[in-house]
């Protein structure tokens, strides 16, 4: 019998332990390093859009029904079909770079311009909140629902949302956007 016959296994174990506690603290450390945003759909926090999506849905409906939001005096960039995509994608509206101003129109189902709305403004980034840039309340200039203006600098996709309170009903337009 041989007695100088050495056994492994316990640095096995400790060895397996150490890359155990390295490959853990590697994956903290990777996942704590990417970025987490809010979501802004709605222009609500999350929570608030959770409790309460029964109600905001009804009041969407009550909206289309009656309502009408229609983005004015911008062009559009045209996007090539993509064939290997079944998702039906808008020609985005085109920004320029520097100052930038909206106007919406709001009218009923017999084409009468509203003119007493609630309306309140976003301009965000699709993936970021970085960017955000958000307008409570915007003014009814000339027929139409204006934004003040809006320096872009950031080339890249926008969204432009607009909500719409009347009465009992809320309505909303997100278009795309695009710096070139």
């Amino acid at each position: 019998m041989e007695k100088n016959k050495k056994t492994y296994w316990p640095h096995m174990i400790v060895g397996f332990l150490f890359l155990g506690l390295g490959l853990g603290f590697w994956t903290i450390k990777s996942v704590s390093s990417m970025p987490v945003e809010k979501e802004n759909d709605y222009m609500m926090s999350y929570q608030d859009v959770d409790r309460n999506i029964n109600e905001i849905v009804k009041k969407q409906e009550l909206f289309r029904q009656n309502y009408e939001i229609k983005i004015l005096n911008t062009k559009t960039i045209k996007i090539e079909e993509n064939k290997n995509s079944r998702r039906n994608f808008l020609n985005p509206v085109e920004i320029k770079k520097g100052e930038n101003q909206f106007s919406y129109s709001v009218v009923d189902k017999n084409g009468q311009i509203v003119k007493n709305a609630v309306v309140s403004f976003m301009l965000t980034r699709p993936h970021t909140n970085a960017d955000d840039q958000k307008f409570d309340k915007i003014n009814f200039v000339n027929n139409s629902y204006q934004t003040p203006k809006i320096n872009i600098t950031k080339p890249g996709r926008y969204t432009l949302v607009l909500k719409v309170s009347i009465g009992n009903t809320i309505g909303f337009n997100e278009t795309a956007a695009y710096l070139p």
